[in-house]
């Protein structure tokens, strides 16, 4: 009652000023009757910028002909104020270029925006005006209070962009295959002396020797392929490749027993296979060769597909060519040998114990394996570094060595880490996380030209980029972005996208968490879509783990609605 009684007494005294400036004075006299409609009501915060649009309404015999009037948009807040661009209209006996109200009424549609500031949260929208008449003095009239606050809860994006992590290749258990060659006379199935001393197969021996009594190398298995060439008979390559096969057989079965290698006569250690023709050895042999005509060659044997037919090819070819005679089907008249085996590498135990006592005892992927062994994000980084400086064309050390920064808080290292890490391999992963320092950093121009050139890097580039799209205001790509995987911020850009449901139901995807700020926003959910018990009891868990909560709600425009709720008063009290 006390304010409505001042704001009647200052309206009557601007009426007593007015009344010397001739037709003024009925324009404040009869300033209730002004109406205006304020677009959006309360005002509201978007990408920085609080928008507004205010349609002013006139009534019949209400401007006055000579009259020129100054209208000020201001938001007004405790301790400060924000003016928006102030408009000139004039009535229509005003020579003048401004916005012309006639005498017997009109509309005028005024649009603006400013910056948005914190203290914009729980403030006033006036409308302050001065008049005069041609060659007069301005005189003020009272401001009109025409809209409540700024909602801001746009500003609510969480600006925690995603990095990526780069892993190890490191594999504990990494199969290997030790192989030699045997090779046979024509029609022939003997393993000759000659063969057994061949270098190739003098290694194979002494690899197997060195397995059988290394504990980091598991002997898992051995395999023999045997061939006959695709000159002869296919029952005598048949039973060549078959015979081939188990003389081969006998010298490994004689070799492992020698070198007391565990579990060879078990059965399955050993398996066999027989190619009675070896075409595609053929024909690999012949695409390596330097014969001459050799396509013509495969060609013509390519057009016979019966084994009978080729065979009788083949032996035309090699009576007519010498060199595949000597230089290629001898090549083909072979048992092929394997030993399988598994190389066993350190345990997490003595990987960590290298740490602490020899790090550089450790290759690149045993290192960047081992920075996952710690939950220490500074023995994490301590380690990192150490595999760069070890490595310093690792692209992947100083990647990594960024993504802890990172999450240590420290953006000027990772943004050296991984600008490092770009010299040597400018990658998309790397692109994406330099697009989250941008961010956090403020520039999102730079952001979203890095971000958009890493879509490959995966879901954190998307993320990151919806992010962007609130700051921006374009929640609607900012939902795609974000897509169905629920967060705090694909929530907040459903509710600021108008979809009130989708938002409380992703929000409540989240589970039970210790965020305060998702029952903070489920609450606001709830008050835009009137469901008070949505509104009351996330209010509560918000404010129970965030106490600091309790003073930004007060000042919440979303809950405006909401002042006069005996229990939500109770909870914000």
């Amino acid at each position: 009652m006390k304010k409505l009684t001042l704001n009647l007494l200052t309206l009557g005294v601007a009426a007593i000023v007015l009344s010397s400036c001739g037709g003024i004075s009925k324009m404040v006299e009869n300033s209730e009757s002004v109406k205006y409609v304020v677009t959006p009501s309360p005002l509201e915060t978007h990408g920085g910028e609080v928008a507004v649009t205010i349609k002013t309404s006139f009534p019949e015999k209400y401007f006055n002909k000579k009259a020129v009037v100054t209208a000020t948009p201001v938001i007004k807040y405790e301790g400060g104020q924000a003016e928006f661009e102030p408009t000139v209209l004039q009535g229509e006996g005003v020579e003048a270029n401004n916005k012309v109200i006639p005498y017997l009424g009109g509309d005028y549609t005024y649009t603006g925006k400013i910056p948005y500031s914190p203290e914009m949260m729980k403030s006033e929208l006036v409308v302050e005006m001065s008049a005069s008449l041609k060659g007069g003095e301005p005189v003020s009239i009272p401001g009109i209070k025409i809209a409540d606050g700024v909602i801001a809860t746009s500003t609510l994006v969480k600006v925690e962009p995603k990095t990526i992590l780069m892993g190890d290749k490191f594999e504990r258990v990494t199969p290997e295959s030790y192989d030699a060659e045997i090779l046979y006379t024509i029609n022939k199935a003997d393993v000759r002396d000659s063969e057994l001393k061949k270098q190739a197969v003098k290694d194979f021996q002494t690899k197997i020797a060195a397995a059988a009594i290394d504990s980091t190398i598991a002997i898992k298995g051995a395999k023999i392929s045997s061939y006959a060439s695709p000159d002869g008979e296919f029952e005598l390559n048949e039973k060549l490749s078959g015979n081939r096969g188990k003389s081969a057989e006998a010298y490994m079965n004689r070799t492992l027993k020698k070198l007391k290698v565990e579990g060879f006569d078990v059965q399955g250690f050993l398996s066999t296979v027989q190619t009675a023709e070896d075409w595609e050895g053929f024909k690999k042999l012949m695409e390596s060769s330097s014969i001459q005509d050799k396509e013509l060659i495969l060609r013509v044997l390519s057009m016979y597909s019966d084994p009978a037919v080729r065979e009788k090819e083949i032996k035309n070819i090699a009576q007519a060519f010498e060199s595949i005679k000597d230089d290629v089907l001898p090549k083909l008249r072979r048992s092929q040998m394997y030993i399988n085996v598994d190389n066993i590498g350190y345990s997490d135990e003595q990987i960590m114990a290298f740490v602490q006592s020899g790090i550089d005892t450790l290759n690149l992927e045993e290192m960047l394996y081992a920075a996952t062994l710690y939950n220490d994000n500074a023995q994490k980084l301590t380690i990192y570094q150490a595999a760069a400086k070890k490595f310093p064309t690792c692209h992947r050390a100083q990647n990594n060595i960024g993504y802890i920064q990172m999450a240590m808080g420290n953006v000027g290292e990772a943004k050296a880490a991984f600008q490092a890490a770009q010299s040597i391999k400018d990658m998309d992963v790397v692109r994406n996380n330099l697009g989250a320092v941008a961010m956090v950093q403020g520039d999102l121009a730079t952001a979203e030209q890095l971000l958009t050139s890493a879509m490959s890097a995966g879901d954190a580039v998307n993320y990151n980029l919806g992010i962007i799209k609130i700051k921006q205001a374009d929640y609607t790509a900012a939902v795609n972005y974000f897509g169905n995987k629920p967060s705090f911020n694909a929530g907040l850009a459903q509710l600021l996208n108008g979809d009130i449901e989708k938002c409380i139901t992703t929000l409540g995807e989240l589970g039970d968490t210790d965020d305060a700020m998702v029952y903070y926003l489920k609450a606001v959910a709830g008050a835009r879509g009137g469901k008070d018990e949505v509104v009351i009891n996330n209010i509560r868990k918000a404010i129970e783990k965030d106490a600091a909560l309790k003073a930004y709600a007060k000042k919440d425009a979303e809950f405006r609605k909401y002042v006069a709720n005996e229990a939500f008063a109770g909870i914000i009290q």
